[in-house]
């Protein structure tokens, strides 16, 4: 049973339906709730009908929050849907600012056509009824003229039955409120109003039937004369009315009392219909409808109600021929006009959609086109670029992109290939650090120790200890021009060339050329110098030159060099250029050993001088570079006297640890700033 349970929730996981959001969540419960209570209540409705319906109004409003929150979320998953493309968006935002106001307009000139089809046909219509109210009125009137002046003839009542004789219309007649004449006979019997109103025509209400009635007045010799003719609204009359307009519809205020929730508007019902609707002549050609109350006076009240409408079927064909029936072209003007107009919007919004598809798949292309370019990036391809084709904020967008995935791309290969200096500077650092004397041999009168920490990976500070034989021992302490590769390249040379002469020898004609001897030397002494037999001025001289001629001009070194002899305890020495290192006699005299000349490597054909000093039991040899003494703080150099000072007063210690107390004072010195210079110190204690 889990195991369906985890299933189901996957499948629901996979298709986006496990509620994961709050509205989700809450939608849920109430669901599970409302399923809940349901099923309660049918469940207690199997017992006691009576008691469920106290939770038929819980369920029925669960399920209404239910379904609106549901439809909520329908919605939210529609538009993630369907918004999520940036087209659909642009298309949406398109439909509502221009399709959907034009669609409006449309409509509300549909409208407004529609009721003004619907006006101009109840217009007509009414028209119409006014023209035949008033046909009856002027036949009243001439019929009182005429019985009028029959009166003043002295002719009697009977003269004048003959007057008016026609089917539609009832003619009556009054002289000083006594009826004289009524044709036809049987027509029926009505009274003169009470507020008679001379030159009255309307459709009055009267014995329960609509009918047109009119009141004309005159004044004779006999007296006051009243005629009253009376046509009643049948269908003869509609018919006219209807006639070229469409199908007309008679509605009539039944008497009786309303039912229910009825009004007196309700109560209208059809009594007559004539006429019929055109038959359409195009597609376009719809039916309009519209109805007309028509105002109709009470003829024993005299009071005004709208107790009869007129209902106006027609087709907009029929209505266009007659209201364009007049002769001339202004017919034919006005329709080539609308046509004209017609046609001129039509264009302007083709136009108007050709524009907004281009803008639109312009934007949506330029979206894209980054899409597309960030998938790229993210599988690590920077070498895509977007294609610019307009000249716009989208393409200077674009050309933003590219610059910024050619800068990336120039940033990963300079990473690669600063990763690529340091994996070599560390391969150099490795190498450099087997070029200084791992294991010293000390000698029984001598103990030495040297100390070198870089400023950078690698040093262009050297030291090392040769020894020769038992007794013997060849020092190099030494200072590169410049710092890094270059400079620990150079140092390498240095350490190569000062081993490989010390050790096997110096070849004769180089030590010649080198010193300037010229070829006197190279014929007095035998091929090969041995190296143990060469003096340090001599390695210094033959260094130079060779630094000289395979090196840059500006690249050169300065080096000490002092080779110990252990039988005489002396020290022979030639310094080249290099801080002169100290001397410390046991009873606190110092000497400096200064004795040889310039750098080595700048300048060609060069002599160095040697010095020779006698070194006795307890005497320290103390040699640094630049690193050591010439760091700053604000209380300026740490200088030579420090460096003396804390030789001096820890020369008892063992030497590693007189070079952990220099080196820790100069770190100090420093404090947070960065190393400036190699720290190099070399330290020689004769036992």
């Amino acid at each position: 049973m889990p195991s369906r349970f985890l299933r189901l929730r996957l499948w629901l996981e996979q298709n986006g339906l496990f509620p994961r959001g709050r509205l989700a969540i809450i939608t849920t419960y109430l669901f599970a709730l409302d399923i809940l209570l349901f099923t309660l209540q049918k469940i207690i409705a199997t017992f006691h009908p009576s008691s469920a319906g106290y939770l038929s109004g819980w369920v029925i409003a669960l399920t209404l929050i239910t379904l609106v929150l549901l439809l909520r979320l329908i919605e939210r998953r529609i538009s993630a849907k369907l918004l999520w493309r940036m087209r659909n968006r642009l298309i949406v935002t398109y439909v509502f600012i221009g399709v959907i106001p034009l669609i409006l307009l449309v409509s509300l000139a549909g409208l407004s056509i529609y009721l003004f089809a619907g006006q101009f046909a109840t217009f007509m219509v009414t028209s119409r009824l006014d023209s035949e109210s008033q046909r009856l009125r002027t036949q009243n009137a001439v019929v009182a003229g005429e019985i009028a002046a029959r009166l003043d003839a002295g002719q009697d009542e009977a003269t004048l039955k003959g007057l008016c004789k026609t089917d539609e219309s009832s003619v009556a007649a009054w002289l000083n409120g006594k009826q004289i004449l009524k044709m036809p006979d049987n027509s029926p019997e009505f009274s003169v109003p009470q507020k008679l109103k001379s030159d009255l025509g309307a459709v009055i209400h009267d014995h329960d039937h609509l009918m047109m009635r009119t009141i004309s007045e005159a004044h004779t010799r006999r007296g006051n004369l009243i005629v009253i003719s009376s046509a009643p609204l049948d269908g003869r009359v509609l018919m006219r009315i209807a006639s070229g307009v469409g199908e007309i519809t008679l509605e009539e205020l039944r008497s009786g009392p309303a039912s229910g929730l009825e009004t007196s508007a309700a109560r209208l019902q059809p009594t007559l219909t004539v006429g019929s609707i055109p038959s359409p002549k195009g597609l376009f050609d719809i039916a309009v409808r519209l109805s007309t109350s028509i105002s109709v006076m009470d003829w024993s009240s005299g009071q005004h109600s709208d107790a009869a409408a007129i209902d106006v079927q027609t087709r907009a064909s029929a209505l266009y021929d007659h209201l364009f029936a007049a002769p001339g072209e202004f017919a034919t003007t006005v329709e080539a006009f609308l046509l004209a107009a017609a046609i001129f919007f039509a264009i302007i919004e083709l136009i108007a959609l050709y524009i907004g598809t281009r803008l639109t798949r312009t934007v949506t292309g330029t979206v894209s086109n980054l899409y597309r370019a960030t998938t790229h990036i993210n599988r690590g391809d920077f070498s895509h670029r977007i294609p610019i084709t307009s000249n716009d904020q989208l393409a200077t967008l674009a050309g933003s992109f590219n610059l910024m995935t050619e800068s990336i791309e120039k940033l990963i290969l300079e990473q690669k290939e600063k990763q690529r200096l340091e994996n070599e500077i560390t391969i150099a650092q490795e190498v450099q650090s087997q070029l200084f004397p791992r294991r010293i041999s000390q000698l029984p009168s001598l103990e030495v120790h040297g100390f070198c920490r870089p400023a950078r990976s690698v040093s262009g500070d050297y030291y090392d200890f040769l020894p020769l034989g038992s007794d013997r021992l060849v020092l190099a302490v030494g200072d590169v021009s410049g710092k890094g590769i270059s400079a620990a390249l150079l140092m390498a040379t240095i350490h190569s060339a000062v081993r490989a002469y010390s050790i096997e020898g110096i070849p004769v004609f180089r030590q010649a050329e080198a010193v300037g001897a010229g070829p006197v030397l190279a014929s007095k002494y035998d091929p090969i110098i041995p190296g143990a037999e060469a003096s340090p001025s001599t390695l210094l001289s033959l260094l130079n030159h060779q630094l000289y001629h395979s090196t840059p001009a500006e690249k050169y070194a300065t080096l000490f060099l002092a080779t110990y002899d252990g039988d005489t305890r002396r020290l022979t020495f030639s310094n080249a250029g290099h801080l002169p290192p100290l001397l410390l006699g046991s009873s606190g005299a110092i000497r400096r050993l200064e004795h040889g000349g310039t750098v080595v490597g700048l300048f060609d054909n060069l002599s160095y001088d040697e010095g020779t000093v006698q070194m006795r039991a307890g005497d320290i040899f103390l040699a640094y570079s630049d690193g050591v003494t010439e760091p700053e703080n604000e209380f300026g150099e740490f200088g030579e006297p420090r460096l003396i000072e804390l030789v001096h007063e820890n020369r008892d210690r063992a030497l590693e640890q007189i070079t952990e107390i220099v080196t820790a004072a100069v770190d100090d010195w420093i404090g947070g700033a960065e190393q400036p210079d190699d720290v190099t110190l070399v330290l020689a204690r004769a036992r």
